[in-house]
């Protein structure tokens, strides 16, 4: 693919867990060439995730990417490159609120869930046991009580003794307010400032990079995608993992393989 003119980029925004990221943490040698491709072609290739910040930029290294943005948190955190800032990041925009009804809401009902809180900084407070890295080094183990007063980016609700579909109903009966939430894989709750998710977080960089939506492009696997692959399909592309549940897939504009089929791949490889 040769070097487009400035005008031609497209914003490709990529998920992580699902889409780039295998199960065991693999990234494959046909992603990372067809996402290195990309970005040699000049496009604008970022990494938006539920991810904290502090799992989001080693992925964004081993994919080689030199994007001047990374949306984290589900939207909350938006970093912008900059030379002076620490590890060459600055938060350009951040989101938050205040936890407490959230908390109160869950705990009620999931009296054996474990919590963990997620501030601007990227660190995390939780009670109980996640599994191991999902939260990052950043991260200290806490009373619950101490989760209040904290404004978070995210608050994250770990249910491990319901199967998905168990959960799904348990968390549709909360009676959430005043935040956005989204269920992850099995048993995961992320709650995060109304209003707030991948998709706001992307139109505020599409904006901000001048690129319109007709070229707008983004692929994910999650219930956490549904608003990014509905803002990017309106007008541009957007993408589903063949792993994608039905209520995914139906906001999406077109489909790929999973994870496991190099789906990012498979689109890349395609594009002329």
């Amino acid at each position: 693919m040769s070097r487009i003119a400035a005008d031609q980029r497209w914003l490709i925004a990529l998920d992580i867990d699902g889409t780039i990221l295998q199960g065991d943490g693999t990234i494959t040698d046909a992603v990372i060439e067809q996402v290195g491709r990309m970005r040699d072609a000049g496009h604008e290739v970022m990494l938006a995730t539920g991810r904290g910040v502090g799992m989001t930029l080693p992925i964004l290294d081993r994919l080689g990417l030199v994007s001047q943005h990374v949306v984290s948190a589900n939207g909350a955190i938006t970093l912008r490159r900059d030379p002076d800032a620490p590890m060459g990041w600055a938060r350009h925009r951040v989101e938050t609120f205040d936890p407490t009804g959230a908390l109160d809401a869950t705990r009620t009902v999931l009296e054996q869930a474990h919590f963990a809180i997620e501030d601007e900084r990227g660190f995390a407070l939780y009670t109980g046991d996640f599994p191991a890295g999902s939260l990052g080094e950043d991260s200290r183990q806490v009373e619950f009580d101490e989760l209040y007063g904290v404004q978070a980016t995210r608050l994250v609700v770990y249910s491990p003794d319901h199967d998905e579909e168990e959960f799904l109903h348990v968390v549709e009966g909360l009676g959430l307010h005043q935040v956005a939430y989204n269920v992850g894989w099995t048993a995961w709750l992320d709650i995060a400032p109304e209003g707030v998710n991948k998709a706001s977080a992307l139109e505020q960089v599409r904006a901000d990079l001048g690129i319109p939506r007709e070229r707008c492009m983004a692929i994910g696997d999650g219930r956490n995608d549904i608003e990014m692959l509905a803002w990017a399909a309106e007008h541009g592309r957007g993408v589903a993992m063949g792993n994608a549940p039905a209520e995914v897939a139906a906001v999406a504009s077109e489909q790929t393989g999973t994870e496991y089929e190099d789906g990012v791949a498979q689109v890349f490889a395609a594009w002329r």
